[in-house]
């Protein structure tokens, strides 16, 4: 979660080689660039982009900035070799829990299907829906306790599911893994404080 994000394209034009660093504006650089992506990623109509722009630059300290304390505070801390911080990963919580709203409230406009009003999702909504994943990591319990009270969320989710499958099911399988590796991490854990 911590690493830098680099996108290098040589083109067909050595000369013009570009280097891209932050994830969004790799996202902005390949939805531009690339022939045949659909208009509705990132839309040619500048209004369009500003409003996706608005929730790209949101995020970084709000969503992600919550998101990222609680689990790397919480259920990575034990993985990497540092001890658990339950006062940041209530911080943590308490900011993602408010963004959550922030997303029903704000972005997610009316009955709209997708982020900004929009009815076909953007880069945006991958963008976030890639950070609300990493719930993923929590038990249960946990998951369902921070992402329950947000139904329009968790439609919004179901919406990204079904408009971008079976591609989101690939991508994020390894949340999976990770999750089961996770918790076999912290069993033997467990179990070796009781020996």
């Amino acid at each position: 979660m911590s690493k830098l994000k680099v996108y290098a394209d040589r083109g067909s034009e050595p000369s013009r080689a570009i280097i891209i660093f932050c994830n969004h504006a790799i996202l902005r650089y390949l939805a531009c660039s690339s022939p045949g992506i659909a208009d509705h990623w990132y839309p040619a109509d500048v209004f369009a982009q500003a409003k996706i722009n608005s929730v790209l630059d949101w995020h970084h300290s709000n969503l992600r900035r919550g998101g990222v304390a609680l689990i790397r505070n919480s259920v990575l801390a034990r993985a990497i070799g540092v001890p658990p911080n339950p006062e940041a990963a209530a911080e943590g919580e308490k900011l993602l829990s408010s963004s959550l709203s922030q997303i029903e409230s704000f972005w997610l406009e009316g009955n709209s299907k997708f982020l900004c009003g929009l009815s076909r999702p953007s880069i945006a909504d991958l963008s976030l829906v890639c950070q609300i994943m990493q719930l993923e990591f929590l038990n249960e319990e946990d998951r369902e306790r921070i992402l329950g009270p947000h139904e329009k969320v968790l439609q919004w989710i179901k919406n990204l599911k079904d408009e971008t499958n079976p591609h989101f099911e690939e991508v994020h399988e390894v949340l999976a893994k990770v999750r089961a590796l996770l918790q076999q991490m912290g069993s033997s854990t467990e179990l070796a404080s009781e020996l």
